[in-house]
């Protein structure tokens, strides 16, 4: 008996080792358009306490008269849509758009001691034209 030599198969030249698995192909199901998706709605507890307080000032009352705008202190985390939803589901008016300023606070000296007050956030909130709203309790 000879020994011949075995015959080895050549190998598979497909893909590499490394190579990235393809991809699958997509569905056909289409994704709805844009205008259809639905966003979440805001908790209204969350609402309930995102206006701190009016802001009443010689300042936020001109410009109440002058731009039709109300000014509110606001929490500090609070996003403009959050302020309009809030706004809107408080006092039953339409908003036109919001307007956000962070105030920095005061340092103050407490005899020898230095602080500092809390910085605050307050909401310009613009009202559609023929909305208002009165935090003096005249119109009650």
């Amino acid at each position: 008996m000879s020994t011949a030599p075995v015959k080895q198969d050549a190998p598979k030249m497909d893909a590499p080792k490394n190579a990235a698995p393809k991809k699958a192909a997509r569905s056909a199901t289409p994704k709805p358009a844009k205008s259809a998706v639905q966003r979440p709605k805001h908790a209204e507890g969350r609402l309930a306490q995102v206006l701190v307080a009016p802001v009443i000032s010689e300042k936020a009352t001109l410009i109440s008269e002058k731009r039709n705008q109300v000014t509110f202190q606001v929490m500090r985390n609070a996003t403009k849509p959050e302020i309009k939803a809030a706004v809107e589901l408080m006092f039953k008016v339409d908003v036109a758009s919001v307007q956000t300023v962070i105030q920095k606070g005061k340092v103050k000296k407490f005899g020898r001691s230095i602080g500092r007050r809390d910085h605050v956030k307050k909401a310009y909130v613009s009202l559609k034209p023929g909305q208002e709203l009165n935090f003096s309790g005249e119109g009650a």
